[in-house]
Parts: structure tokens; sequence; C-alpha cells
């Protein structure tokens, strides 16, 4: 199916076809830097710390986000679609997921002494959230470690999954309405959430069968993992909370930042630099890569030799 007719489903065309677009716009929403499903799936997986582990992350966040998003398709076809549109729903929408992935965050460093980017905000956040004494390595290297629970990953699937962007647009106000009957509306969304759930379980794969490449030992694994999951759901989930709030205060500021500059990609999450872009590009290059540095040079220094060991 060509690329134009994926992006363009026409409500006439027959019900397999729609179902199709409806697939395979879930597999091109899996493959682009959308701003709630890939800072979620990289920290996840990367705390899972191996390939089974990572797919079961992408897995667990894509089935919630499937639901949420076959529940959404049937309000669509009841009419709802223009509130879920709505610039207010989808600014709440940045905050909520903000204020799950901070929590989560702060649950995962709390299980050990971790790792942060700034000393000062790290200090602060030690401070207020109880982490315990940053400059402590006490159980840094234990490998008795509790390992990252994926089940959190269910809530930040379903919640995610409300925040409307260029895919969600097309399912709402195209795919659903043109279903025969509010019996079937709901298979626009959940296919949909299929083809991201494919592209999501096999992206935390290879980002947790990466991490087992790295040469760490099974402690430093955890330490690692740990630190990069921990750190990047909470300052990426500070960042979401603050955009959220920026966009429900002043929406006329927050507006054309989220419209952003076009690219002239004629792809979803790619045909400009906005907002969501923005916020991948920080959440999972800037601080996820930049834990992850910080976390090996350490693990390193406090423990060459079970760095190496396997």
């Amino acid at each position: 199916m060509p690329l134009t007719s994926i992006l363009e489903p026409h409500a006439g065309a027959g019900l397999a076809a729609l179902l199709l677009s409806s697939f395979l716009l879930g597999v091109l929403h899996g493959v682009t830097p959308d701003e709630h499903t890939w800072p979620i799936t990289v920290s996840y997986a990367i705390g899972a710390a191996s390939g089974r582990r990572g797919m079961k992350a992408g897995l667990l966040f894509s089935a919630a986000f499937t639901a949420q998003r076959a529940i959404a398709s049937e309000l669509a076809y009841l009419a709802l679609a223009p509130i879920l549109a709505s610039g207010a729903l989808n600014a709440g929408i940045d905050l909520a997921v903000g204020v799950v992935m901070a929590v989560s965050g702060i649950y995962i460093l709390r299980l050990g002494r971790e790792l942060h980017l700034t000393e000062w905000f790290e200090q602060f956040l030690h401070r207020v959230f109880r982490l315990g004494s940053s400059d402590s390595t006490n159980g840094i290297l234990d490998p008795a470690d509790r390992p990252i629970p994926l089940r959190m990953t269910l809530v930040h699937g379903f919640v995610a999954g409300w925040g409307t962007g260029a895919f969600a647009i097309i399912i709402y106000t195209v795919l659903a309405p043109a279903m025969p009957n509010a019996a079937v509306a709901f298979l626009p969304g959940l296919l949909f959430g299929v083809g991201t759930m494919l592209v999501q379980a096999l992206a935390g794969a290879a980002i947790g069968a990466w991490m087992r490449t790295r040469g760490l030992g099974e402690a430093a694994m955890t330490y690692v993992s740990r630190a990069v999951a921990g750190n990047t759901l909470l300052y990426g989930g500070v960042l979401f909370a603050l955009w959220g709030l920026v966009s429900l205060l002043l929406p006329s500021l927050a507006a054309p930042i989220d419209r952003g500059l076009p690219t002239g990609i004629g792809i979803p999450n790619l045909d400009s630099v906005n907002a969501g872009l923005i916020l991948v590009a920080v959440v999972v290059a800037v601080i996820a890569g930049g834990s992850f540095l910080r976390a090996v040079r350490r693990v390193q220094v406090l423990a060459p030799a079970e760095v190496t060991r396997q």
C-alpha cells in the first residue's frame, strides 16, 4: 500500500482497506519519534537490561496503549472526536504523563543509590523525595537488587494513549467514523495499537539486547540500567509536566511551539520540528544518553573487575 494511501485513507474505501490502513498507521507511529511512546519504551527497555525483558516492556506498554486507543476509537465513532482532539485535553495528558513518569523514576531510584545528571538538582531531589545520600555507594553493585517492575509500563501506556497527535486524528476523524456500526468501531484503534505494539516490542528487545552487549557484569548492569531508567523517567517526567503546565496556562504561547517549523517531510512526527520532537530528543538523547555515559563511568571507577566480568 502506498504511503500516501496510508496517511490519507479514504472513508469510502472498503472495510478491509480501512483496517489495514489502521494497522500500518500504527506501525508508522511506532517507528517515528512520538513524544509519549519512545521516551517511556527506551527508559524501561534500558532498565530491563535484556532482550526478553526489553520486549516485555515494549509489549506491556503497547498493550495498555492499544486498549486505550480501542476505547478512544469507539468514542470517536460516537462523535466525541472534537473532545479527544482538544488542546486542553492534550496539555492535561502531557501533565499527567509527566507526573506518572516522574513518580516511576522516583520509585526506581529509591531501589538503590543512583547517579543524577546535575549535582545541584540531584541534591535537591534527594532531599525532597528522600532518595538517600547521593554520595553513598552502599549497595550500588549489589547483584541481589530487585529488577525494575515492568508492570508500571501498563499505567504509562494507558495514560499516554490519550494524547492526540496527527496519527490519532486520522483514526478519530476518518477511520473510526467510517466503520459500519458501533460494534466494530473500536477496530481501527485496536489495530493501530497492535501495529505500534509490534514495533515497540521489537524496539524494546533490541535496546535490551544492546544493553547486554555493553560488557558489564550483572551487578554493574543492574546499577547502570536502573540509573538510566530512573533518571530518564524522572527528569523526562519533569519536562513533560512543565510543558503540560505551560500549555494549560499559556495556550497562546504554546500553540506556535506545538505547530513548530515545517521540515517538508510528509510523515506525522517528522513533518515539523515542534515541542513533541524536541521533547523526544532531549529525553532520549540528552537525558538517557547522558545518564548512560555517567553511570558506566561510575561503575568503571567503583568496580572495574565487575564491569568486565560476564
